[in-house]
């Protein structure tokens, strides 16, 4: 038998001969959700800061940065950095030959260079690039990465502008109404010890504007932060080896 509630929604229910007072279950659905914004909220706060800084100091983070003009309405996105335990001089050359029609990336081959393996030598028919080359980013050419910016040994800005179709566009022309436009920048620093600092830092401008941080915040940098923490690790392997 019931008798009327309590403050809070409580029943009295008789069993027996005796009175216990029911508390009624949160729905199922109401706990998942509870539970899902508190994994978000953990994560926006935690977690999301370590990925967009991986490595680099609050300096490098939050100070200038080459080719904050290449990008028109670019905003700046994840800078991660290492040391290298070799002079710029060294670091350089791995960095000039990449492209997928050339060494690779350096990073998980599977992922960003269509199975192809990235080299680990350095190739001279590779080493001569200038602003305006394209770096391939797919077998057949279709999408590159311009080099937009050049100062040998000390930085070197690539640029993709493709429409959402992936099609590449002109970035001294016209827009799309759609588009992504991306500079992918890799600085050198000289390091204590003869070390190099490698910054790695992005301007990226996206239209529509209301889906760049949805874009972003769920798929671009966590697989970023997969693919560049792993281009770090094999360009120092290969950097602090001197293979030649």
């Amino acid at each position: 038998m019931k008798y009327p509630s309590v403050p809070g929604g409580r029943t009295w229910a008789l069993r027996g001969d005796s009175m216990t007072l029911r508390t009624p279950h949160l729905p199922a659905k109401a706990g998942a959700a509870a539970a899902a914004a508190g994994l978000v909220t953990a994560y926006l706060a935690f977690v999301r800061p370590r990925l967009l800084r991986a490595g680099a100091t609050a300096g490098e983070a939050d100070g200038p940065y080459p080719g904050d003009g290449l990008i028109p309405d670019g905003t700046r996105s994840a800078t991660m950095a290492v040391t290298i335990d070799a002079p710029r001089s060294r670091v350089w050359p791995w960095l000039v030959q990449m492209g997928t029609d050339r060494g690779g990336w350096y990073s998980w081959d599977r992922l960003d260079n269509f199975g192809r393996t990235s080299v680990r030598s350095l190739r001279p028919e590779w080493q001569d690039i200038a602003v305006g080359d394209h770096l391939a980013g797919t077998p057949d050419g279709s999408q590159w990465w311009e080099v937009a910016a050049l100062e040998p040994e000390r930085f070197l800005g690539l640029r993709m502008s493709l429409d959402l179709r992936g099609r590449p566009f002109d970035p001294a022309g016209e827009r799309p109404r759609y588009f992504t436009d991306s500079l992918w920048g890799f600085e050198l620093k000289d390091a204590a010890g003869g070390c190099t600092r490698m910054v790695v830092s992005e301007y990226w401008s996206f239209r529509p504007t209301w889906f760049q941080p949805v874009l972003s915040i769920l798929l671009l940098e966590p697989s970023h932060w997969v693919m560049q923490t792993r281009q770090f690790a094999n360009l120092k392997r290969r950097a602090e080896s001197g293979s030649a």
